[in-house]
């Protein structure tokens, strides 16, 4: 479901302003396809669970990178949002960040390109993160994290449904958890009504009219 979501960005952007740099040439959809594949093939098995690869080198040849370079950041964007959700999609876990670096290869024929892949774990670096509607990435520490709308509090929503102080998400060793601090409307994940409730990677919290997801690697 992942690349095909991740296909349709991608024939939209294409279809737009950068057409006619794709026509007969290398598509950025076969990029998301052999991501996708690496993860498939170098995946291992863990303690916790399918660990697959979370940082990816992309060799181009000259002439595609430079069509590329033009729109480098939506691209990356799309690609590492791909890998997020193929990811989601199989139940992979990943043990640091998504990082995807493209670089130019003057060596390689137009329209080929190469991709190496790895496991890269980074140590002191946030694990858990709260993905708002507008795809901004809050990091869940040793501090609690409070949702609401006082500008005091660590996300703040401009959602007339959203309490002062609506929820709470706290960490309890190697979990979050999420509390609803006796909001008005309630706090819901995956749709349901909660008071207290420990996370799983890819859980919905809706608060108010706001839905979010909860990421852990």
């Amino acid at each position: 479901m992942g690349l095909e979501q991740f296909e349709r960005r991608l024939e939209r952007l294409v279809e737009g302003a950068f057409a006619k740099a794709f026509r007969g040439q290398l598509q950025p959809v076969e990029l998301g396809r052999r991501l996708t594949r690496e993860m498939d093939l170098h995946r291992t098995v863990g303690v916790r669970g399918v660990i697959a690869p979370n940082h990816f080198d992309i060799y181009l040849a000259t002439p595609d990178f430079e069509r590329f370079e033009s729109f480098g950041d939506v691209l990356n964007r799309e690609l590492v949002e791909a890998v997020r959700e193929h990811a989601t999609g199989e139940r992979y876990l990943f043990l640091g960040p998504i990082e995807i670096v493209i670089h130019e290869d003057p060596d390689l024929s137009v329209s080929t390109f190469a991709i190496e892949s790895a496991v890269a774990e980074t140590e002191g670096v946030t694990k858990d993160w709260l993905v708002l509607p507008d795809g901004q990435r809050v990091g869940i520490g040793e501090e609690a994290v409070t949702i609401g709308r006082l500008p005091e509090c660590g996300v703040v929503l401009e959602d007339a449904n959203v309490s002062r102080r609506h929820a709470q998400l706290r960490r309890e060793g190697s979990s979050v958890v999420l509390v609803d601090l006796g909001s008005t409307n309630g706090t819901k994940v995956n749709g349901v009504l909660i008071r207290e409730r420990r996370l799983a990677h890819g859980d919905t919290i809706t608060v108010g009219t706001t839905a979010m997801r909860f990421e852990s690697a």
